[in-house]
Formats: C-alpha cells, sequence, structure tokens
C-alpha cells in the first residue's frame, strides 16, 4: 500500500512539474496559436542557470530560482523579438518550424558550453523523508507542491485581477478585436513569452533538483511532455494545462509501477494519441472551441519553382554515376553515399509533406521499421538482401500508413503533434519488445549488402547501388506528380475543403501518398541498416525527422531534385568540412532559420 501512495504522491509531484511547462505553452498557443518548440530548450536553459549559480556562485535556494526564472524569461524575450516577430504574417507553419530551428540552436550552444556529460544539480533542503499514513513526503515534494500552487494563484490573479492578464485574455479570444481596442499585441506577447518562459526555466531547475540530473539533451522529451499535457488538457487552456499534467503525471508513475521505468514515456505518448483521435480539443476543451486552422497547403510561398530538364537531370545522375571512376576517394563516396539515403528520406517526406500537405514530425519512425525489417528478415528468415529491401519498404508502407491513417482528419498543429507521437510510439516499442527487436542490446550481425547474390564489399558498390535506387524511385515519383494522381494530391494540399467538395476521397488519397513515401524511407533504412550491420533503437533517433524536414524546406518542398539537392547541401557538406562536425546541430538549426526567415519556398521552390 505505501509504494502505492509514494507512487500517487510522485505523479502529483511530476504533474506539479509537467504543469509549469504546459500552463507556459498554453499562454503562448492561446495569444500566438503556436506550438513552440523551443519550449524545451527554455527549460535545459533554466536548469543550467540554476547549476552555475549554485555550483559557482553557491547562491541560496530562493535566489537560484529568481535567478533561473529570470534568465528564461529574458530568454524568452528574445525569442519572441528575435525569432518570431519577423514572422508575423507568414503562414501559421513558419513560427512553428522556427521554433524547432531556435530548439536545434540553443541545445546545442547549451552542449557546447557545458559538453553533453550529465551534471548534478545539488540541493540544499534536508534530504530525509517524513512519514505520512502509510508512505513518505520529503521536502522537495512539498517545495515542488507549494510551488505549482503558488505559480497557478499567481497567473489566475494577474490574469483575472489585472488590466495587462485582461488585455491577455481579449487577445487570447480574438487578436485582431484585441488590437482594433488599442491593445498593444505586441506588447502581450512579450509579456506572455516572459512569463512562460520563465515558468518553463523554473520547471527545468525543479527536474534538475528532483532527479539529481541534467544534461543538455532533455530538451526534447520536456517538450514533448509539455505538449501531451497541454493537448490532453485541451490546447491554449490553462487550467487544462495543469488537469492534463497531473493526468500526465499519474499514468506515467502508475504504468512505471506496473511495467517497469522503460514503459513511462510510451504510455504518455498512447495517452496523446488516443486523446487526439478521440476528443482532438483535449478532455477539458469547450466544445464549441474554434476548430484549428489548416496547415496544408499555407507554406507554399508563391514563386515560380526551377524546373530542371529531363536531360540536364539525366547528364547530372550519369556524372554522379561515373564520379568513383574519376575520383575514387572512399571518404567522399561514403560521404555521398549517405547523401543519397538521405536523398530518398528527402523523397519520402517531400512527396507526404510538399505534395500532400501533410507535416510529419516523426519521419524517422518509418527509417526504423524499415531498418528492422530488413534486419530481421535477413537474419531470422535468412531471406537474401535484396529481397528483404524490398520487403523492408513494404513493410514501412504497411504499418507506417496504418498507424497514422486516424491522424489524417486531424487538422492544423494536431497532425504535426500525432505524428510526432508515433514516432515516439515506434521507438519506444522497438525499445520494450525484447522478444522481437531485441531491446536495448540492438541486432548486430546484420549481414551486408548484395544482389542476386552478389556482395557489394566496396565503397564503389555500395555507392552505385544507393544512387541506382535513389534515381529509380526519384523517376518514379516524378512521373506520379506528373499523372493525374499528382494533380489529385496537390488539389488535397492546396485547398482540402474544396477537393472534398469535388468528390475527392481525402482520407483514401492521403493514405496512397504517405504510403509511396513510407516506402521509400523503409528502402533508405533497409540499406541503412545493412550497412551499419549494428542498429538499435537510437540508431533512428528523432533529429533525422527534423533533418528530413530541413531538407525538403531547404530543397523546395514538393520538389523532387530539390530533395536531393538539400540532401546533398545538408548532409554531404558538413562532412565535407569536417572542422563543422560538432557543430552540426546548430548549422541545422540556423539553416532551417535562415530558410523560413528568407527562403520558404526552399532553393529550388516548391511544386
Amino acid at each position: 500500500m505505501s509504494s502505492w501512495f509514494d507512487y500517487t504522491l510522485n505523479g502529483i509531484i511530476i504533474g506539479n512539474i509537467y504543469a509549469l511547462l504546459a500552463v507556459g505553452l498554453a499562454l503562448i498557443f492561446g495569444v500566438a496559436r503556436l506550438i513552440n518548440f523551443a519550449h524545451g530548450s527554455v527549460y535545459v536553459v533554466g536548469a543550467y542557470a540554476g547549476f552555475v549559480a549554485v555550483t559557482q556562485f553557491g547562491t541560496p535556494l530562493p535566489l537560484t530560482i529568481l535567478i533561473a526564472v529570470a534568465v528564461g524569461a529574458l530568454l524568452g524575450l528574445g525569442i519572441e523579438r528575435f525569432g518570431l516577430r519577423p514572422l508575423q504574417g507568414y503562414a501559421h507553419i513558419a513560427p512553428l518550424l522556427a521554433t524547432i530551428g531556435i530548439s536545434f540552436v540553443l541545445d546545442q550552444l547549451v552542449q557546447l558550453t557545458f559538453s553533453p556529460d550529465p551534471r548534478a544539480v545539488p540541493s540544499e533542503l534536508l534530504q530525509s523523508r517524513f512519514q505520512v499514513g502509510s508512505g513518505t513526503i520529503g521536502a522537495l515534494d512539498i517545495l515542488i507542491a507549494a510551488i505549482g500552487l503558488a505559480s497557478a494563484g499567481l497567473l489566475y490573479s494577474f490574469l483575472r485581477f489585472t488590466r495587462l492578464g485582461w488585455a491577455v485574455r481579449a487577445t487570447a479570444q480574438d487578436r485582431d478585436a484585441a488590437q482594433q481596442m488599442g491593445v498593444n499585441v505586441d506588447a502581450i506577447n512579450r509579456t506572455v513569452f516572459a512569463i512562460a518562459s520563465g515558468l518553463g526555466a523554473l520547471s527545468g531547475l525543479l527536474v534538475g533538483m528532483y532527479y539529481n540530473y541534467i544534461d543538455p539533451s532533455m530538451s526534447f522529451q520536456a517538450t514533448l511532455k509539455g505538449v501531451v499535457a497541454q493537448v490532453v488538457g485541451g490546447v491554449g487552456n490553462v487550467p487544462g494545462a495543469i488537469a492534463g499534467s497531473l493526468l500526465l503525471g499519474l499514468v506515467e508513475s502508475y504504468g512505471i509501477a506496473l511495467f517497469g521505468t522503460s514503459y513511462r514515456n510510451l504510455f504518455a505518448f498512447i495517452l496523446l494519441v488516443a486523446v487526439l483521435v478521440l476528443r482532438p480539443n483535449g478532455l477539458f476543451a469547450s466544445g464549441r472551441q474554434t476548430p484549428p486552422e489548416p496547415m496544408t497547403g499555407t507554406f507554399i510561398a508563391p514563386s515560380r519553382p526551377v524546373r530542371v530538364p529531363h536531360r540536364v537531370l539525366i547528364a547530372l545522375a550519369l556524372a554522379a554515376a561515373l564520379l568513383p571512376v574519376v575520383l575514387p576517394d572512399p571518404y567522399v563516396l561514403q560521404t555521398l553515399t549517405n547523401a543519397w539515403l538521405y536523398g530518398l528520406l528527402g523523397l519520402s517526406l517531400t512527396l507526404i509533406a510538399g505534395t500532400v500537405g501533410l507535416i510529419s514530425l516523426g519521419h524517422a519512425a518509418l527509417l526504423a521499421i524499415g531498418g528492422y525489417a530488413s534486419a530481421l528478415l535477413s537474419i531470422n528468415l535468412g531471406v537474401p538482401v535484396g529481397v528483404s529491401l524490398l520487403c523492408a519498404g513494404l513493410i514501412a508502407a504497411a504499418i507506417g500508413t496504418a498507424l497514422v491513417f486516424p491522424s489524417f482528419r486531424l487538422r492544423g498543429h494536431y497532425l504535426s503533434i500525432a505524428t510526432l507521437a508515433i514516432g515516439e510510439i515506434v521507438s519506444l516499442v522497438i525499445l520494450n519488445w525484447e522478444g522481437l527487436t531485441r531491446g536495448p542490446i540492438g541486432i548486430s550481425g546484420i549481414p551486408p549488402l548484395s544482389i542476386f547474390g552478389i556482395e557489394l564489399d566496396s565503397n564503389r558498390s555500395v555507392y552505385w547501388f544507393a544512387l541506382a535506387v535513389l534515381v529509380v524511385l526519384a523517376a518514379l515519383q516524378l512521373r506520379l506528380l506528373g499523372s493525374h494522381l499528382g494533380r489529385v494530391l496537390r488539389a488535397v494540399r492546396d485547398d482540402d475543403i474544396a477537393a472534398r467538395s469535388y468528390g475527392i476521397g481525402l482520407d483514401r488519397y492521403k493514405a496512397l501518398a504517405f504510403a509511396v513515401g513510407s516506402f521509400a524511407a523503409g528502402i533508405s533504412g533497409g540499406i541503412t541498416s545493412h550497412l551499419y550491420s549494428y542498429i538499435n533503437h537510437e540508431t533512428f533517433n528523432s533529429q533525422l525527422s527534423i533533418l528530413a524536414l530541413t531538407i525538403v524546406i531547404l530543397g523546395g518542398m514538393g520538389n523532387v531534385a530539390g530533395a536531393i539537392v538539400g540532401s546533398v547541401l545538408l548532409v554531404g557538406l558538413p562532412e565535407v568540412f569536417r572542422i563543422a562536425a560538432e557543430y552540426r546541430m546548430l548549422i541545422y538549426g540556423l539553416v532551417l532559420l535562415l530558410l523560413i526567415r528568407f527562403r520558404p519556398q526552399g532553393l529550388l521552390g516548391t511544386v
């Protein structure tokens, strides 16, 4: 019984910490209609600000808390002023992608400053626990609960009883009307970002003290938890965010009690997907809430795409094929082979996101499905590698489409969040399904690439194979986009309501596009697994999903040649400049930010 009391108490305490994150996200969404994916980075900066204050200056706890909150608030002001305000008037998805780029930059800067090694945050509180009934409670538990209650009370008082709070509420209800009534919405945005970021930074500090552990990589998971809690409670709904956070904390804690620590995040994301599918507005949102605006087609900038003549494309493909003869440098060939594999991933996402308008933030899951499928088929069943690669594409297409299909009816940010959650679920299933995937140990001894029994054991043969697969799938995709089916897919992207009115079955065509795109991603994952000869659940991590999105934005969404150009520039060039290897994620983030700001249509334009 005492253990269940402890698990319940732990769930409430963790829920309090999530609430600080989720309330901040809810405030920002309410005013800016934006899912702020940089919020987890603010959380990390807050944790490290507290760490520096305690370890370097020996500050007392109240001052440490104030420092973390102040640093977070200043960072929030900077994000709003320099990262997001220049994007006012842009499509809805532009600031969302910008927050992803900001997150990459902040996380990399923290890692470069403090190294990726974890740090311990000393706690000045008593470590002993007090007996309460059949369970125990510690001083830090009481402090976190008190901070949670005090923050909720102060926020309620601010929003309910102050003029600035009224202006925030008015802006959240109708931004244009508030502006016409004389409300300075830029000042409101600044205020909300400062408050939300201060709460996020405080959350990071408390987590560091609670687990006595911080590291730069905890940003992404923190953002996900805040988003899950907010979506469960109702996006933009502050009381709902608090309720969703407490529910999320309890679900996680009871999940750990029943199945173990490795299942903590799995239950959270299953809860998220279930809520998105069954009640997209959240458990505590009003039924009369305005539905989200669609993001499909809104990122397509009004520009003329660069049309590359077919004979030029053929000449470039021949030149690429002749490169190993002219320049047989193993390092160059290996780098370009990686670029061709990422080109396959780019082809997949540019069809799904660029042509159909389904912004996927969990695309790495398709690589993982393809990689594991090909590896397991070749090892466990002795399937020839060439056949297992083909099966990998088909399995990725079938499983990926089946997982995402219920999300096709979602609109706006919800679809992106759903794909993000599905990607995490796939990774966690791979981690926990030890009987099939061998869990955290991973799969080793994967056979090398071979075709018709001939092993591809040289850099040149692997290069030619990857290039051939890329050329064939790119040619097929070009053929598809030039057909009647391609025009239907673009119609779904440009105006799904008009397409539905014309009698087009949206879900059917979205599923078809997703299956075709997933096939290419599955093939890429399969080839990667045979090249590495070893994979585990972290081989295809969530950063690959963001990299894929950056590739297609760089090249031009919906543009087949652009996807390949983007992969060569983003994957190939950083390898050539090896000195910049440790700054790679920083480069990706900056490239994403600059593209969204100055050339959202990409280098070759959108198609």
